[in-house]
């Protein structure tokens, strides 16, 4: 096995990195009920005391997998994500008033972060018009058809998993465990990846890499997924 020089100084530990989380902050969490989830931050995240923690993704996960454990723990005060059924903390607090939640549907969702690391303002969709999605929203009219502005998505800091990284953060995911993560990648004021296996500079196949490093601030090698799936 080759050496993984920690060139561009990426290559961190999850006690270095913890230091660019604190309460109140905005946080995106990539992962599709757990899928492609960092497991290793997040459990970094959970065993720090950080809290009110306002969270983009596309789910609530479960109550033991993936996000869904802060929020079963109550330490996530907001979500912005595309539904909560699968964890039924995220809708009893969401009744108690304990929990703000601002869906958004899927492809939405995805289209917002995308426009946030793009630098666009928003997205135009007529998903949601003449209803009470629409209620708070800017309308426009564009070649004689109204669409809802929906603003784009960014974050303080983006959380994301990986199968492959090398030291300049180079990305390669697996098949559907890259849902939205490419897409965090770039939404983020700070990028940490947590991956699967660090390769040496030159191992990955410049036709895998979906995420470029430029957009990657750290690399944590990742423990393994420390929940059981839900189907197992």
């Amino acid at each position: 096995m080759k050496l993984v020089e920690n060139t561009y100084k990426k290559i961190a530990t999850i006690d270095h990195i913890l230091q660019y989380f604190h309460d109140d902050m905005t946080i995106m969490v990539g992962g599709f009920g757990g899928v492609g989830s960092p497991p290793s931050l997040l459990q970094g995240l959970l065993e720090s005391e950080v809290k009110d923690i306002n969270v983009i993704c596309n789910d609530a996960g479960f109550p033991d997998i993936g996000i869904g454990r802060m929020v079963r723990n109550e330490r996530v005060k907001s979500l912005v994500t595309s539904h909560i059924g699968s964890n039924p903390f995220a809708g009893k607090l969401m009744t108690e008033g304990k929990l703000d939640v601002e869906f958004s549907p899927q492809g939405t969702l995805a289209e917002r972060i995308r426009a946030g690391g793009m630098g666009l303002g928003g997205v135009l969709v007529d998903v949601g018009l003449d209803s009470i999605v629409e209620n708070g929203k800017e309308k426009v009219t564009v070649k004689g058809k109204q669409f809802l502005i929906e603003e784009a998505l960014t974050a303080e800091v983006s959380i994301i998993f990986a199968k492959k990284a090398d030291p300049f953060g180079n990305l390669v995911f697996d098949k559907s465990a890259r849902n939205m993560n490419p897409h965090m990648a770039t939404a983020g004021e700070i990028t940490i990846v947590e991956a699967e296996e660090i390769v040496p500079l030159g191992s990955l196949n410049p036709e895998e890499i979906i995420t470029p490093g430029v957009f990657v601030n750290y690399i944590i090698q990742s423990e393994g997924v420390n929940w059981k799936w839900a189907w197992e």
